[in-house]
């Protein structure tokens, strides 16, 4: 179930951003078939396989695309598949025999997604990279930190995830539903440093405009503004403030007990150093739960910050089903919900990959295919 049911999806098995694009196409309905490698890839943290969610939702099956046989299977799945997935460095999967050319003219209508840091063209293309790489040659990494300390890493968020897995998903259906007009399949070229410097979008604008101080932890959404940040508690533990809005300020100065005149205008940066610290003596005054009883739920824009322990306990989380237990290990669920197809439950990661090949193929073959915009 799901609003890809019928989305037929091969993925070459890689790290990072083409294993997530591959499971939030599973999460929605598609059925994703994973080629992996037969021998274990080099991907620095180890880990069981029911916790590498990544994973998840998707038969996987172990060829040696080394050999001829192996990349002869893959083409056979190619034949019936809708989209194929790979993130090696440009030119390998030509070399391998399984590049674009050689499955278009097995299937004109296949989607062919490829992800890379560096995108299929340029400079450095051909050159090793990783998420922080990429976001550093953006201009995004160094805008994200504290004034006068050093960028801050924002996990691999900014770039693999969003920059990277999120455009080529975005490429993907984009091609599909293009697919079902002109009945041709196309290559989406989906680089994360396209991606996350298109996610940087309104804050070049700024840049642009004069609007945006280079220096960091001096503008309003990167921590320097006394009303956009978190603060530290009693007890030790963080809660956010983001009340960017007049009206909202205005509510939460109310709160505190506090007049406009007490911090100065909201808006004049030559006040907000001064701010910072007074809003800071009054949250390390109570504990983060007194906070959260006091302006959780109100228009003043707040949040308790949380750890990945307590955030699937949070009652608005759990009211809303956001994160789910599967095989005993709590994860996020599949996002966003549909109001008609409701996507399964997402099924564990596999724990090894099988190596029958014929009976994947049969499994594949009986899944009813969605072309044209009809069910086949």
């Amino acid at each position: 179930m799901g609003p890809l049911e019928g989305i037929k999806v091969v993925e070459l098995a890689g790290i990072g951003p083409g294993p997530f694009a591959a499971t939030l196409l599973a999460d929605l309905g598609a059925t994703v078939l994973r080629i992996d490698r037969t021998e274990p890839a080099d991907i620095g943290i180890k880990r069981p396989a029911r916790y590498d969610l990544l994973l998840r939702n998707r038969p996987r099956l172990a060829l040696d695309l080394k050999q001829p046989e192996a990349v002869e299977q893959v083409l056979r799945l190619v034949d019936s598949a809708d989209v194929l997935i790979e993130g090696f460095r440009p030119g390998v999967t030509e070399r391998m025999g399984l590049g674009p050319d050689v499955c278009f003219a097995r299937n004109p209508r296949l989607v062919y997604g490829r992800i890379t840091g560096w995108g299929q063209s340029g400079p450095l293309a051909h050159a090793a990279g990783h998420d922080v790489n990429y976001i550093a040659l953006t201009g995004v990494l160094a805008a994200i930190g504290r004034k006068g300390g050093a960028p801050a890493i924002p996990l691999a968020l900014a770039g693999d995830f969003s920059g990277g897995a999120l455009y080529l998903v975005i490429g993907v259906l984009s091609a599909l539903l293009e697919a079902r007009q002109s009945g041709r399949g196309q290559v989406i070229d989906a680089a994360i440093v396209d991606g996350t410097a298109s996610m940087a979008m309104p804050f070049y604008g700024q840049h642009a405009g004069g609007l945006w101080q280079p220096e960091r932890g001096s503008n309003v959404l990167d921590s320097g503004a006394p009303f956009y940040d978190v603060y530290e508690c009693q007890d030790g533990l963080w809660i956010s403030i983001g009340p960017v809005e007049a009206r909202f300020y205005a509510q939460l100065l109310d709160r505190l007990g506090m007049h406009a005149a007490q911090l100065g205008e909201q808006y004049d940066r030559a006040n907000w150093a001064a701010a910072k610290v007074t809003l800071a003596g009054i949250f390390r005054s109570r504990t983060r739960q007194a906070w959260c009883d006091l302006l959780e739920g109100t228009d003043v824009c707040f949040a308790p910050v949380l750890s990945f322990d307590e955030a699937p306990r949070h009652p608005h989380l759990q009211a809303r089903g956001t994160f789910i237990d599967i095989d005993g290990v709590v994860q996020p669920a599949p996002a966003p919900r549909f109001s008609r197809s409701v996507p399964d439950t997402p099924k564990p990661p596999q724990a090894e990959p099988g190596r029958d090949f014929e009976a994947a193929l049969s499994a594949w073959e009986s899944v009813p295919r969605f072309a044209h915009g009809e069910r086949k």
